[in-house]
């Protein structure tokens, strides 16, 4: 499994974690779209919102590989945000390429792009 270094471990002062330490030894979790409701409460709206904003500053638009990447968290942005980026995809490989779908980014989380989101890409220090 490959380990993002300097990727955020989590949220800053929260307990949404963003990447996992170790591959499960029960088998990998497969990425499923979840659905986000408009009634979702806010911090797991910042948790979404501050983890495309360090995937989009780790990786611009350049497909990656899922690697320790948080299924969880994963999920709530896939099929949106984070798309497949290879024709065999397989949602249960930790070497699964995956890409940020930036048009998708931009419609749903604006903020992000505009400056005024306190995770927006460019503000993450390396």
């Amino acid at each position: 499994m490959l380990k993002h270094r300097g990727f955020p471990g989590r949220l800053p002062s929260t307990d949404f974690q963003f990447v996992i330490r170790r591959a499960n030894p029960k088998g990998v979790t497969p990425l499923v779209a979840r659905k986000r409701f408009a009634d979702r409460r806010t911090p797991d709206r910042r948790a979404d919102e501050a983890f495309l904003g360090a995937l989009i500053a780790h990786f611009g638009e350049d497909p990656f590989a899922r690697g320790n990447l948080d299924a969880g968290r994963l999920s709530w942005l896939f099929g949106r945000e984070v798309v497949p980026a290879e024709d065999n995809f397989d949602p249960a490989s930790y070497d699964a390429m995956l890409r940020v779908d930036m048009r998708a980014a931009e419609a749903s989380f604006p903020q992000l792009f505009d400056g005024s989101s306190e995770f927006a890409f460019d503000t993450w220090e390396e």
